[in-house]
This record gives C-alpha cells, sequence and structure tokens, in this order.
C-alpha cells in the first residue's frame, strides 16, 4: 500500500469517471446513480489494492481502532467537481447551495437516501456517539435526564451526554 493510500478517497480512475459522466444537466436521481457508481469503485479499488481504514487513537476507551472506511457523498461528489477543474468554482458553489436545499426539503441523507432520523423525529446524535465501544452506550442510556433528576441532582446536557453532578466528559 502506498503511503497516504490509507486515507486517499479520489484515486485517478475514479476522477477520470466522474469527467466522463458529469454533465451539468444531470437530474439528482442521476447523480445519486453516479454517486453510487462512484462509491462501489472506491470500495472496489481499497479491497483490490488491500487498503485498510486509517488508525485512530479512541480517547475515550484508550485503544487504537480503525476509522470508518471512506465514503463517497454527493456533497464530495460537488466538492471534486471544482477541486479537480471539472467544473467553475461559481458552479461548484451554486451546485452545493442547490444540494443543501434539495436535501433538506427531501429529508435526504449525505448520499440522497431517504432520511429516517429526519423524516421520523429520531435523535441520530444521542447517546449512541462512540460506537465501537458498547459499554460506553449502556452507560450513557442509564443516565437519562428527567426534569425532576435535574433539579434533584444537578444533572445537565452537553453536546448529547447526559453527565451527573459528579461525573466528568471523557478528554
Amino acid at each position: 500500500m502506498a503511503s497516504g493510500d490509507a486515507s486517499h478517497t479520489w484515486f485517478s480512475e475514479m476522477v477520470e469517471t466522474l469527467r466522463q459522466e458529469w454533465k451539468s444537466e444531470l437530474s439528482w436521481e442521476q447523480v445519486f446513480t453516479l454517486r453510487d457508481h462512484l462509491d462501489a469503485m472506491l470500495q472496489e479499488i481499497r479491497i483490490s489494492r488491500g487498503i485498510q481504514p486509517p488508525t485512530m487513537w479512541c480517547p475515550v476507551c484508550k485503544t487504537r481502532t480503525r476509522q470508518a472506511p471512506p465514503r463517497v457523498s454527493v456533497r464530495a461528489i460537488i466538492f471534486a467537481l471544482g477541486r479537480f477543474g471539472i467544473v467553475a468554482p461559481a458552479e461548484a458553489k451554486s451546485l452545493e447551495k442547490r444540494w443543501a436545499k434539495h436535501r433538506k426539503e427531501n429529508s435526504l441523507d449525505r448520499n440522497g437516501k431517504p432520511n429516517p432520523a429526519v423524516s421520523t423525529g429520531s435523535d441520530s446524535q444521542g447517546p449512541d456517539r462512540h460506537s465501537h465501544d458498547p459499554t460506553l452506550r449502556s452507560h450513557l442510556t442509564s443516565l437519562e435526564i428527567t426534569p425532576d433528576r435535574e433539579a434533584r441532582e444537578g444533572v445537565s446536557v452537553d453536546e448529547g451526554f447526559t453527565l451527573g453532578a459528579n461525573e466528568r466528559r471523557p478528554r
């Protein structure tokens, strides 16, 4: 594996495919299809070359873990269009604004798929923010905040974590 490949997302063959397939008059559905194709291409390149995701140090569980493998999102395509000179910077910026509006209006996730967290109102940024440590999930869930507990024990919510009066946020 070449140096830097672990965090590499845009390989030359993907950029070439983007150059060949991109047309400014593509519908959002066609952009989503192109995204699916480029993402599958990325996964195939990473598998065929034996490229593992980069590792990171988790300050919560004090272990070295693999990051999630990179994916190609709709916004990543828009940034790549500008970065690789496929469209003018002004067009890329306009496209990014149109994508943000379309995504919000249609409750779509970053890949152009319906976002159940938005449409059902569930909290996707809740206490399950440290997904590779199942013990933390159960610990945080046991600290659910209620108005009674807030008044009685002085608990508060800090960026999705519920902490008791004697508990400190892991750093």
